[in-house]
């Protein structure tokens, strides 16, 4: 499974969302997905821009798009998720699911992973410093 296959299988759950609430959504599902089932989604990392943790390779699909529909991950296949991964990712959309991009944003920027990515870069610099798994791992499993 990709991150694209669960990007599909997000909004063919919640349907059209923002760009930028997937990108959070994903993360959330991600992070949880290691301490819950302690294994990773999808090998790709988060980037610690600054309006929170972003998937470039999800980016590259949305680019110049404020909203996004599972229409523009039609190659992705949700059947790649196993029984785990699919939990998982609706327990992350039971807790964030209801909540909005900016409030999504918000939190992240209040935790450990983003912020030490981020180290001392003021908060509007471009920045493409990677969210380590480690440091995903640890921060959530601490909650």
């Amino acid at each position: 499974m990709n991150e694209f296959d669960v990007a599909k299988y997000i909004l063919g759950k919640e349907g059209e969302m923002s760009a930028m609430k997937l990108q959070k959504l994903l993360y959330y599902c991600q992070a949880w997905s290691m301490v819950w089932d302690e294994c990773e989604l999808f090998s790709a990392d988060f980037e610690a821009w600054a309006n929170g943790p972003v998937l470039s390779s999800i980016y590259d699909i949305h680019r110049g798009m404020f909203k996004v529909n599972a229409d523009l991950f039609d190659s992705a296949d949700e059947s790649n998720l196993d029984e785990d991964a699919r939990d998982t990712i609706d327990q992350v959309l039971k807790v964030y699911g209801d909540k909005t991009a900016q409030w999504l944003s918000n939190l992240t920027h209040e935790e450990t992973p983003w912020l030490n990515a981020r180290g001392e870069q003021s908060p509007l610099a471009r920045s493409n410093s990677v969210i380590s798994k480690g440091s995903m791992h640890e921060y959530y499993s601490g909650l």
